[in-house]
């Protein structure tokens, strides 16, 4: 006994030192982020007020124009509704998959992840066939009697919509299907045999202790989607346009960097307040804490 404690407190002073003090282990990391992240950043603020000329003009203007400010609302609201309807008919999915058999629940997995691994232009182009006048939608609607006539699901907002979730759907469905999975089935037999409804079991058991998922997903979903460009390029058009498609504009029709920058910063820090707000709101019972 004596032996193994002279031997480890020789090596213990040696693993002590060995170890990385202060900053030093994460200094890599941080070298990468401020090459990759935090200098292009601040390349593109300063961008955004030096050119055309010194000032905030670009702000100015891209504040300060009902086009803009139109763009700007499109983005958000189709975010939004993207982000609510993905977790509408994510959690469903994601509850289905954590009670079924594992085999079964196995086949419906690999389909998701061949979705995500399938080409976004040829999924996007694959919605424009689907969604068009004389598509199969339309005409499965038509054939059904509740249309008289096509509707325009394509070019507009409402395409863009369809195709987005879709192309989101599996961003809200592993999360949540991560944080359902942990949880006890036998919670909500509890809850059954303390005589809570099934309506209850769902919004006072269920909900709750999937929470974290249900956030973080929805977090994922609506900042990808702010920045998202192939979908809505292709299913919205120009009159629908949202902001990675101005920003496209600005830097390769209009050669204008002075705009674009100014118009992914405000972009930006939009995002950045929105999650700092969330976790303000939100982050500590995500985290279960007290």
């Amino acid at each position: 006994m004596s032996t193994y404690i002279d031997v480890a407190s020789e090596t213990a002073p040696a693993s002590r030192a060995a170890r990385p003090n202060g900053f030093g282990g994460a200094m890599p990391a941080l070298v990468f982020v401020a090459i990759f992240f935090v200098v292009p950043v601040v390349a593109l603020l300063l961008r955004s007020v030096m050119e055309p000329a010194l000032g905030f003009g670009n702000y100015a203007e891209l504040l300060g124009s009902a086009t803009y400010l139109k763009i700007f609302a499109n983005t958000f609201i189709v975010s939004g509704l993207v982000t609510v309807i993905s977790l509408l008919i994510g959690f469903p999915v994601a509850w289905t998959l954590a009670i079924m058999p594992t085999r079964l629940a196995s086949l419906i997995f690999a389909v998701l992840l061949l979705s995500m691994w399938t080409n976004l232009l040829a999924r996007t182009y694959a919605w424009m066939v689907l969604l068009q006048r004389t598509g199969l939608i339309n005409k499965m609607l038509l054939g059904m009697g509740l249309i008289d006539k096509p509707l325009a699901l394509v070019n507009n907002l409402t395409g863009v919509t369809i195709g987005m979730t879709y192309i989101m759907l599996p961003f809200i469905i592993l999360p949540l299907y991560g944080v359902i999975r942990k949880i006890d089935p036998a919670i909500l037999q509890a809850a059954a045999l303390c005589g809570a409804s099934r309506w209850q079991c769902l919004t006072r058991v269920l909900l709750p202790l999937a929470a974290p998922g249900m956030v973080a997903g929805a977090l994922m979903v609506f900042v990808m989607s702010l920045g998202y460009y192939v979908t809505p390029s292709l299913l919205g058009g120009t009159a629908n346009m949202m902001l990675a498609e101005l920003i496209a504009q600005f830097v390769q029709s209009l050669v204008n960097w002075g705009m674009g920058g100014a118009a992914a910063l405000v972009l930006l820090v939009v995002t950045l307040s929105l999650y700092a707000l969330q976790l303000r709101l939100f982050g500590v019972q995500n985290t279960g804490g007290r």
